[in-house]
């Protein structure tokens, strides 16, 4: 590893090894990076403060904050916050395959439809689960999506346009890319929140069972009425229940789409477990879910690596802080619980529905909302670059100089607090491999 680089804070030295370049935007670098203390590699995404704007700032704040909120096994996990003067160090965790647009663009005729519905479900999956916390993700698209290959999971990331919501009210900021974007957002009308998620999400299944977008035109004026005019053309190999959810989903009217609810329950959709990260305890979303003894062990290394006293690492997990200590907890947890089932894996023999019941964590389904989110940063994603280009990655994003007069709005304050109006990506998608 090349270690502690100049031009890196003081705060990260010594915590993590950063390495290789793997990704940079206009205002960020991805790096791989590993954790000194438990040796574990992640992804830090660091960002140079000095050159956002406050508008800017504003839209990297939501990212954090509607990251700490959303912790799923479907979810590129944010580990920890490094907030110092002149730059943020967002470490998070490291995808090993790819993202799914570029793996869309290796299945010219569409992945087949067994295949579609398990990384589909997986989607849905998180952005219900994001919905029942009032948090809308605003950039669905194939390249914010990434592939978990050791873990056999698709994850979201990238929350760069993510908002809180209030149910009932509608949101004004206009954002996200252009091929994925749902008409009421291009208008620059106010919008119903989850309805925007889900139009998108209808563009990602059409994706992976056609292999292009259904709306990608010579350029962006064309593409731009033909969502408009909601014009698109289903290949006769999709079956006749994917065409029917890809429509109930493509709906111009956003109060006649399909809500999460109705997706979930769709015909397409049956005998297709929608939560296959929850069979495992990795990524281990809240310590509460290890045993005592496992939880205590941890806690001695910790003490013991001079890491932090006990107290002090039990308040941090409690405060659900993300810093160093935090960070170190759960990277350590996962290594000792990946460990656990590779061997118990190797050694079972039971059926799978067995299996399935062994490792299924416990899941709520009741969402406790942390009511005292800190007002700082302290309290994406992250795959490789792919030919050929992406229709987010060649027009960037709807508002980056190819939106017509229609489409700027002029800038109105949504009821949840965001700097609203017409955005640019705080930090563009920035794409990695391992």
């Amino acid at each position: 590893m090349a270690g502690f680089k100049r031009g890196y804070d003081g705060k990260i030295a010594g915590l993590y090894d950063l390495d290789k370049t793997l990704g940079r935007g206009h205002f960020a670098v991805v790096k791989l990076a590993r954790h000194v203390f438990t040796g574990e590699k992640v992804a830090v995404k660091v960002i140079d403060k000095t050159k956002l704007d406050t508008l800017a700032t504003g839209h990297l704040f939501q990212e954090v904050r509607c990251m700490k909120l959303v912790q799923h096994p479907n979810i590129v996990r944010l580990y920890e916050v490094i907030d110092t003067q002149t730059k943020l160090y967002l470490i998070l965790e490291l995808g090993d395959g790819g993202d799914m647009f570029d793996y869309i663009m290796k299945h010219e005729e569409g992945l087949n439809e067994d295949l579609a519905k398990k990384y589909f479900a997986q989607i849905v999956h998180a952005i219900s689960y994001c919905h029942k916390l009032h948090v809308v993700h605003r950039d669905l698209k194939p390249e914010n999506v990434v592939f978990f290959e050791k873990q056999g999971l698709v994850k979201l990331t990238d929350f760069g346009f993510s908002n809180k919501f209030q149910p009932g009210k509608k949101l004004t900021t206009s954002c996200g890319s252009l091929a994925y974007s749902a008409p009421e957002i291009l208008l620059g009308d106010e919008y119903d929140a989850p309805a925007v998620d889900i139009w998108s999400l209808g563009v990602i299944l059409y994706m992976l069972v056609c292999g292009q977008p259904p709306f990608q035109e010579a350029n962006d004026s064309e593409t731009l009425t033909m969502i408009m005019d909601c014009k698109y053309t289903v290949p006769s190999r999709v079956s006749k229940e994917c065409k029917d959810l890809i429509t109930q989903m493509l709906q111009r009217d956003p109060k006649r789409r399909a809500s999460l609810e109705e997706i979930e329950n769709h015909t397409w959709l049956q005998g297709v477990d929608p939560s296959p990260a929850t069979k495992y305890n990795i990524p281990l979303v809240s310590y509460k879910n290890l045993s005592e003894e496992e939880h205590n062990s941890i806690i001695q290394r910790m003490v013991l690596g001079d890491i932090a006293d006990r107290d002090i690492i039990v308040e941090a997990l409690e405060t659900n802080k993300y810093n160093h200590i935090t960070a170190t907890y759960f990277l350590l947890a996962e290594r000792i619980l990946r460990e656990k089932q590779e061997k118990e894996i190797q050694t079972r023999s039971a059926s799978p529905s067995n299996i399935k019941a062994q490792f299924r964590q416990s899941w709520p389904t009741k969402i406790d909302v942390p009511q005292d989110l800190d007002n700082d940063f302290t309290a994406s994603p992250l795959t490789h670059g792919a030919v050929p280009q992406s229709p987010a990655r060649s027009a960037e994003n709807v508002l980056n100089g190819h939106r017509s007069k229609a489409l700027n709005v002029s800038a109105k304050k949504e009821d949840i607090p965001e700097l609203a109006g017409s955005t640019l990506s705080v930090v563009p998608s920035v794409n990695l491999k391992p």
